[in-house]
């Protein structure tokens, strides 16, 4: 018997599927989605957050380099106070004056940095006195306003100061 040629053949032509469409995505695509885009807006949160929190010891640095030996140390002290007022609470802050300055300044530092109470004579005599200093006197002063500003600003504790000072009373 004669095997019929394919032409002969009742079949029908072969269709092939269409290929899968990735729309719409599976629930777990979504929620990968959802995911990668609470991170993005929670990483930009936190830049603006510590940018916003560095500004005022961003601009304060910038203000300690136009401050002049001929100035004097009530600059350098005006600019640490109106530094310290943009992050500590102002009934804290406000009232002090001489040592017990001082003494707050020194305890925001890191202790391998901190050394106000040490030269505390140049501060005491160059603040509240006309008696000048020398530049060398003053440089060390300036060095110092620029440790603080660098390294207590902003505050890494998250106690608040008014709490701290509680504390200690």
């Amino acid at each position: 018997m004669a095997t019929p040629s394919p032409q002969q053949l009742p079949l029908a032509d072969i269709h092939l599927p269409a290929a899968p469409s990735y729309w719409p995505l599976a629930w777990g695509w979504w929620l990968a989605l959802v995911i990668v885009i609470i991170v993005i807006i929670a990483l930009v949160v936190m830049f603006k957050r510590k940018k916003q929190s560095n500004a005022a010891q961003k601009e304060a640095l910038n203000q300690l380099a136009l401050i002049t030996p001929e100035q004097g140390l009530s600059a350098l002290n005006t600019l640490l106070k109106q530094a310290a007022l943009s992050y500590y609470s102002r009934s804290v802050v406000a009232p002090l004056t001489g040592e017990a300055w001082l003494t707050f300044l020194d305890r925001q530092l890191p202790v391998k940095h901190s050394g106000f109470v040490e030269l505390k004579t140049q501060w005491l005599s160059g603040t509240f006195s006309n008696t000048p200093l020398t530049d060398e006197e003053f440089e060390q002063c300036k060095q110092m306003t620029r440790k603080w500003l660098k390294h207590a600003l902003p505050p890494k504790h998250a106690t608040t100061m008014a709490q701290k000072e509680s504390l200690n009373v």
